[in-house]
C-alpha cells in the first residue's frame, strides 16, 4: 500500500490558514533579523487544504500498530492503554504553556504537581526519596548507579564491580559500564531465578552492587531476594532494582521493603503513558536513606507557603537533565495515580498477572514453556518445538500482524531458546486474551499446512517481509524530492 507523501499532495495556491493581519509596527527585515539568517528563497513547505492534510495524517496512523489500534502484548514493556484523560491534563494550558525557566513563584502549580507525584511514588515503591529528572529507563539505570558509585566513593570503597543476572535487559550492563564500572553475569537456576552458588561465586570485596529485575524479564518473582540483600551487606554492596516490572507489584509488595537500595520507574510503562518510537519517556530514581544525599539537584521540596526546587544537597551527583524531567509524562502519571488510587492499583497488578496467566494456561500445551515456575505478570514462551517443524519465533512474530496484532518480544530473554515474551497487561480484556490465544494456536496449525505462507508473513500489511539485516547494514531513512 503507497501512501502519498505531503509535498506529493500539494498543490499551488492551496491552503488550509489564514496568518492574521501583522498588527506590530513594520519595520525591514533586515531590522528585525541579522541580515546571514535571511532567506533568499522561500520555504519549500507543501500546500495543502485542511481536510486533506487531517485524512493524510489519519491515514498514516493507521499504517503503524500502536495500543489505541489493537493488541499490544510487548514483553517487559507494560504497552498498556493509555487513559485520554491523562493526554487532555497534560494539554491544559496552564501545564502545556509553562517554560522551565519561569520564577518558582509562577510555577506553584507544575512544583506542587511533581512534589505530590514525588511522594506518591515513594509511597508505591517503599522508598524516602526521590529524583525526577531522569529522562527514561536506561537514564534512571545510569542516574542510579551513578549514586551508587557516589556513595562507595563517600565511603572510600574501592569498587569495581557490578553483578548482573543473564535474564537481565540489555541495558543494565550498558548502563553499569558507562557508569565506570565492570560487569559480571550471573547464571540462573532451573527455576529462572538467581543461582545463588554462582552469586556466591562471583561475590567479593570488590563488588559495588548488584542489577536485579523483580519479577525478573521471565515474568518469575526472584524469592531469594532476602538472601541476596543479606550477601549484598556481607561486601557492603548496594541492590538496583530494575523497575521495569514494577507492574506485576502493585500494592502487593513494595522494592523498598524488600530490601533494594535504589530503583527506576518506568513512568512510561507502568504508570500509563504513550511510549515507544524514541519517546516520550520518564524514569524517575527512588532510593532510601543511604542514597538520600547524593540525588541530583534541584530536588523538589516545600515549606509550609510554597514550593521550591532545592539545591541544597552539597553531596550531590549533580544534575542529570538540562532542565527537571519530561514534565508531560509527570503529568500524565499524576493524572493515572490520581485516578487509580490506592486500591486500584492493587487491581492492577492483580488482573496483570490473572491475565498473564490465563494466557500461559491456554498455550503451554502447543508451545513450550521457558520456565515452568509460576509466573507473574508476563511469562516466556519457547518455539523449540515449532522451529523443528520449520517455523521459527521470528515467523510466528510476522503472522501475527496478518491477525491484527503486535508480536510478543521474541528472542528475548537470551537464556530461552526461540524465545517468545508475552506481556498482556491488565488493561485486555478476555475476548481480546482469547483472540491472541486463538491466532497462536492457529498459526501453530498452518506450520504443518503452508510453511511458505508463514515464511513470507506478513502478508496484510503496508509493507512485507523485510530483510532486516540489509536494512541494518544500508540504513536509508532520507526522503529525496527531486526540483
Amino acid at each position: 500500500m503507497y501512501q502519498k507523501l505531503i509535498f506529493e499532495l500539494s498543490k499551488e495556491g492551496r491552503r488550509g490558514h489564514v496568518l492574521p493581519k501583522i498588527d506590530v509596527p513594520q519595520k525591514s527585515k533586515e531590522q528585525w533579523i541579522p541580515k546571514e539568517f535571511i532567506r533568499t528563497r522561500d520555504a519549500d513547505l507543501p500546500q495543502v487544504p485542511e481536510n486533506e492534510v487531517v485524512r493524510h495524517y489519519v491515514d498514516l496512523s493507521v499504517l503503524n500498530h500502536h495500543v489505541d489500534k489493537a493488541f499490544y502484548p510487548l514483553g517487559s514493556c507494560t504497552m498498556k492503554y493509555n487513559p485520554k484523560i491523562n493526554e487532555q491534563v497534560a494539554a491544559d494550558p496552564a501545564f502545556l504553556n509553562l517554560h522551565p525557566r519561569q520564577p518558582e513563584s509562577s510555577a506553584q502549580g507544575a512544583l506542587q504537581l511533581m512534589y505530590e507525584l514525588g511522594e506518591a511514588l515513594k509511597a508505591i515503591t517503599g522508598f524516602s526519596g526521590i529524583t525526577l529528572q531522569p529522562a527514561a529507563g536506561a537514564h534512571g539505570e545510569l542516574t542510579g548507579l551513578l549514586l551508587i558509585r557516589k556513595y562507595h566513593d563517600v565511603h572510600h570503597h574501592k569498587k569495581t564491580t557490578i553483578l548482573v543476572p543473564d535474564s537481565a535487559h540489555g541495558t543494565n550492563p550498558a548502563s553499569a559500564h558507562i557508569a565506570g564500572f565492570q560487569t559480571k553475569s550471573i547464571k540462573s537456576n532451573p527455576e529462572g531465578t538467581v543461582d545463588m552458588d554462582d552469586l556466591k561465586a562471583h561475590l567479593n570485596e570488590d563488588v559495588a552492587g548488584m542489577m536485579l529485575t523483580n519479577p525478573n524479564t521471565l515474568g518469575i518473582f526472584e524469592n531469594q531476594i532476602e538472601e541476596i540483600r543479606k550477601l549484598m551487606d556481607s561486601v557492603d554492596a548496594l541492590l538496583y532494582m530494575d523497575g521495569a516490572n514494577l507492574n506485576a507489584l502493585f500494592g502487593l509488595v513494595r522494592p523498598g521493603d524488600m530490601g533494594f537500595d535504589v530503583m527506576h520507574i518506568n513512568l512510561h510503562k507502568s504508570f500509563s503513558t504513550p511510549h515507544g518510537g524514541g519517546g516520550p519517556g520518564s524514569g524517575p530514581v527512588a532510593v532510601n536513606d543511604k542514597l538520600k544525599d547524593f540525588l541530583p539537584v534541584p530536588v523538589v521540596d516545600k515549606t509550609d507557603a510554597r514550593y521550591y526546587l532545592s539545591y541544597n544537597y552539597p553531596d550531590s551527583i549533580g544534575r542529570v537533565q538540562a532542565f527537571y524531567s519530561n514534565f508531560g509524562i509527570l503529568v500524565r502519571a499524576y493524572a493515572y495515580i490520581r485516578m487509580v488510587g490506592r486500591e486500584g492499583f492493587r487491581r492492577v497488578a492483580e488482573q496483570a498477572i490473572i491475565n498473564a496467566n490465563y494466557i500461559k494456561t491456554r498455550l503451554k500445551d502447543h508451545y513450550d514453556l521457558g520456565y515452568t515456575a509460576p509466573s507473574m505478570h508476563e511469562f516466556v514462551l519457547s518455539a523449540e518445538k515449532q522451529k523443528k517443524r520449520g517455523a521459527r519465533a521470528l515467523d510466528i512474530a510476522k503472522r501475527l500482524l496478518d491477525f491484527g496484532i503486535h508480536p510478543p518480544t521474541i528472542y528475548f530473554p537470551l537464556i530461552v531458546k526461540e524465545a517468545l515474551m508475552i506481556e498482556p497487561t491488565e488493561s485486555e480484556s478476555k475476548e481480546m486474551l482469547d483472540a491472541f490465544c486463538e491466532a497462536m494456536l492457529r498459526i501453530d496449525e498452518e506450520i504443518g499446512k503452508d510453511l511458505e505462507m508463514l515464511h513470507s508473513a506478513p502478508h496484510s500489511t503496508p509493507v512485507g517481509r523485510l530483510d532486516e539485516a540489509a536494512a541494518a547494514r544500508n540504513l536509508d531513512i532520507n526522503y529525496y524530492k527531486p526540483n
